[in-house]
């Protein structure tokens, strides 16, 4: 008796598990062996539309892309380096640590970059963004209407011999006209010409605080106050001399004066 009730159990079963397992296979053969009854819509992207303009689609993928490197673009291209590191050089040399903070240096870097690169940002607008708003030009057009005012900008603070390195290195020809040189070879001998100039501007700014620094650690050991910092001492002295002179004044008026 217990053997008859065993088996149509186990029958249950077996087909409990092979019928959705059939069922999948016959329809997996249905899917493949019946034709389509809708036809699937192919996708069609081109990337001009006839006339030589660039479509919708692909103008907003360029904007976003050129959106996400603005940060990068306005740090090689304009001069912005130079006043960051300038900025930076000027915080250290009073030993202030992080006063002003960095939002404060690098907003006053935006601001300064505006206002030095506005004349060139105008004739960029003039001779290749409204001509492109207005549909005059296409976006390759304006992009090389674009590149001629900031290559004259770079090449006004560019040195000979970064640019010979970079034209060397890159095994270009040497460029007879402004207009031979290439952005592959001018952004960075841009960028290193602007770190050297910095750099030097920073050395010039660190002298009179280094003199105060050594004025005061050779008081402090004289008087045998060897465990007293001597920060803590000529600091309010470089923020008094910094103050007298109205350094801030000089420092941005005559940077902003180096790109005129």
């Amino acid at each position: 008796m217990n053997a008859r009730r065993a088996a149509p159990a186990s029958a249950g079963r077996m087909v409990c598990v092979f019928l959705p397992i059939l069922l999948a296979v016959l329809v997996v053969i249905a899917l493949t062996s019946a034709p389509a009854v809708a036809q699937t819509e192919s996708l069609e992207i081109r990337l001009n539309s006839g006339d030589g303009k660039l479509t919708t689609p692909i103008r907003i993928v360029i904007l976003m892309t050129v959106l996400t490197v603005i940060p990068a673009i306005l740090v090689s291209v304009t001069s912005f380096t130079r006043l960051i590191i300038v900025m930076h050089f000027i915080r250290q040399a009073l030993g202030t640590q992080t006063m002003p903070p960095n939002q404060v240096l690098i907003g006053l870097s935006l601001f300064l970059t505006f206002f030095i690169m506005q004349p060139v940002f105008a004739r960029v607008n003039q001779q290749a963004l409204e001509p492109l708003l207005s549909g005059d030009i296409t976006e390759m057009q304006a992009l090389d209407n674009a590149s001629g005012p900031m290559r004259q900008f770079m090449l006004r603070y560019t040195r000979e011999k970064d640019l010979a390195l970079f034209t060397r290195i890159a095994g270009l020809p040497r460029p007879s006209t402004p207009e031979e040189v290439s952005m592959r070879v001018l952004i960075p001998s841009f960028m290193i010409s602007e770190m050297k100039t910095a750099f030097q501007i920073g050395f010039v700014i660190y002298i009179p605080f280094l003199v105060i620094d050594m004025v005061v650690a050779s008081i402090l050991l004289s008087m045998g106050m060897i465990q007293l910092p001597p920060i803590m001492i000529s600091v309010p002295f470089k923020l008094l001399l910094f103050v007298m002179v109205d350094g801030w004044n000089l420092i941005v008026g005559s940077l902003v004066k180096s790109f005129y």
